[in-house]
């Protein structure tokens, strides 16, 4: 069976990352979470006091430290993957809300963008990976074989979203958390650099009232059509 490339693009806390991780086991493929890239450069920004509420991203001093952010990942020993930033494990960290906040205006400066999409290219050179993101199929791998692009209700992702983190034991509000999901939507749909998109040859995904497994038996019938031949 060849061996293929599948773009996972989507909304914030539509799934896609959990759905992409499951498919990346089953079909014995290496699984990148684009998200948690931006995400641990987020943290690098707030660690080093490049945010304020006041001015936002001190993007000139970012852009002079992105050779300074080494991200890369492991599997732990419970199997799961975490995102590692100049060699520390953040998985914890960066799934936070004050990382959430943030990470949308981090992600739309060009620079950063431009940055990771080539580490992100350079994971994907052998193909046999699943990535999810929200420029994966557009962006970094335009001529992916598999494409499918998740969409979710706010409000059903925002549940989702506050479920997780109260399983993590973080103390959260579903209204803020609805919000902030809102407000990304709208920064990540509205940038000028590699604004979220459905690619035109990408299958849609709504998973509103769709269970795990259900979502599961889809993607593994698209795989099959893919790569079959």
């Amino acid at each position: 069976m060849k061996k293929i490339t599948i773009a996972i693009d989507g909304f914030s806390s539509s799934g896609k990352s959990t759905m992409a991780k499951q498919l990346a086991k089953k079909i014995g493929y290496v699984y990148v979470d684009s998200g948690a890239m931006y995400r641990a450069t987020t943290l690098y920004a707030l660690r080093h006091g490049m945010t304020s509420k006041d001015s936002g991203v001190d993007t000139t001093s970012l852009i002079a430290a992105l050779p300074d952010i080494h991200i890369s990942f492991i599997i732990a020993p419970d199997e799961t993957q975490h995102t590692l930033l100049n060699g520390e494990d953040v998985e914890k960290e960066i799934r936070g809300m004050e990382v959430s906040g943030w990470v949308s205006p981090v992600a739309v400066i060009p620079e950063v963008r431009h940055y990771l999409v080539e580490l992100q290219q350079q994971y994907g050179k052998d193909k046999g990976i699943v990535m999810d993101g929200r420029d994966i199929g557009t962006t970094v791998f335009p001529d992916a074989e598999m494409k499918v692009f998740v969409q979710a209700s706010p409000e059903v992702r925002a549940k989702r979203r506050f479920d997780e983190l109260i399983e993590k034991g973080t103390p959260s509000d579903f209204e803020a958390v609805l919000a902030n999901i809102k407000e990304r939507d709208h920064i990540d749909t509205t940038r000028k650099e590699s604004p979220l998109r459905k690619a035109e040859d990408a299958f849609v995904l709504d998973n509103d009232r769709m269970s795990r497994d259900e979502q599961m038996e889809v993607l593994l019938k698209l795989f099959e059509e893919k790569t079959r031949g």
